[in-house]
């Protein structure tokens, strides 16, 4: 019953240095991302390649540090005895790539012509299909599953002795890195049949943002992590967080956006730097 992973996560050694599948799925998931950017491009986005450049050098470096400070917060339990290991080796969270590469592009965007939040909706189907790639690398890895599942047909097995499972090894745990594959497909589905709809220019971040916000908090409590702040684990936090942020967030912009067509402000600094707020849709 359940589904055998056996898969060594460690891909290759070069120079002494392993290269773990995890490690290479991130990086493809980031080819993916800036390769959605560049199409959209190509089809009519209003962002010009050193801008993208220009993101990518920003972003990503500001992503890997946010994603690592973040790691290190919430497993300050071990690293606060082992402050060695605070450079380099691994741990990265998801969140913290998020946050750190929008807060990079963002304060990249103070200095250059870039609109940040037209921006950000071109390149959110991007983050989505990026993170559902990295999840991959998850389910390879053994990390990020969920608690020990006794029936479930589709629960997972990790066999593989260099894997994350720890204590959970050659248990059936409930594929919770899998689930977030599905979700993140069905998301990107949704955002991209609703795009014309979310309006005004910095909807589809906020809420991709806010629902992505929701599934963490949900998913949360069927996963094995350790509680970080009022009875929840760091990703649930965020994820709340979120969701109480970019909600609110979405429906006070919407009615200015609609206040703003009454009136004829259409042009307003709602919409400011670009004079069409939507990406190109998907044909």
């Amino acid at each position: 019953m359940g589904i055998t992973i056996d898969i060594d996560p460690v891909a290759f050694t070069l120079f002494g240095a392993t290269v773990r599948w995890y490690g290479i799925t991130m990086a493809l998931g980031v080819v993916v991302l800036l390769s959605w950017v560049y199409f959209q491009i190509k089809r009519g986005a209003k962002i010009s390649s050193d801008d993208l450049l220009g993101s990518a050098l920003v972003g990503i470096p500001s992503g890997i540090v946010f994603a690592r400070v973040l790691h290190i917060i919430d497993q300050w339990w071990y690293y606060g005895n082992n402050l060695g290991a605070i450079i380099g080796g691994e741990g990265l969270t998801v969140y913290g790539a998020i946050l750190g590469a929008a807060l990079g592009v963002w304060v990249y965007s103070r200095f250059t012509k870039l609109n940040y939040l037209y921006a950000a909706d071109v390149v959110t189907p991007g983050i989505i299909l990026a993170q559902a790639l990295g999840r991959v690398g998850c389910v390879i890895n053994g990390c990020c599953f969920g608690e020990p599942a006794t029936n479930l047909p589709w629960g997972m097995i990790y066999d593989h002795p260099d894997c994350y499972a720890g204590g959970l090894l050659h248990q059936l745990v409930h594929p919770t890195h899998a689930y977030e594959i599905i979700f993140l497909l069905v998301l990107f589905g949704v955002i991209l049949l609703l795009r014309r709809w979310l309006k005004p220019t910095g909807a589809q971040f906020l809420f991709y943002l806010g629902t992505y916000g929701l599934w963490r908090l949900g998913i949360g409590f069927l996963r094995i992590n350790d509680t970080f702040l009022l009875g929840l684990e760091q990703a649930q936090f965020i994820g709340l967080a979120s969701a109480l942020i970019c909600f609110p967030l979405m429906y006070y912009r919407y009615r200015q956006y609609r206040a703003g067509r009454m009136v004829g402000l259409e042009g307003s600094t709602l919409e400011s730097k670009t004079p069409d707020s939507n990406p190109p849709e998907e044909g």
